[in-house]
């Protein structure tokens, strides 16, 4: 199933530095809850444990499902459609 990524407000460094990606994505991730599992596995770069933790997203990062956040969606229970778009964006900046 291809679909495309988004990662921002800093999330895009530990994915190499690309914001806009795109995915295609085998049989077996359904689910948001997969996909994050698939991400930390084959195109995260570095510092996992600032992106993933107990298997769920960290706090700090939005996860939106076509623009829209993903808590209307059923946050990691949605299942991917063909074509989604899933954006990563940090909320934590230093200062």
């Amino acid at each position: 199933m291809h679909i495309g990524l988004e990662f921002a407000g800093g999330a895009e460094l530990l994915f190499g530095g690309k914001k806009d990606q795109e995915a295609d994505l085998p049989n077996t991730v359904k689910t948001i809850k997969d996909l994050l599992l698939w991400l930390r596995e084959n195109m995260l770069t570095e510092r996992p444990e600032l992106f993933i933790a107990n298997e769920t997203i960290r706090p700090g990062i939005l996860v939106l499902v076509n623009d829209a956040d993903w808590s209307l969606h059923g946050a990691e229970e949605y299942e991917l459609q063909r074509e989604d778009k899933i954006s990563f964006i940090s909320t934590l900046h230093g200062g």
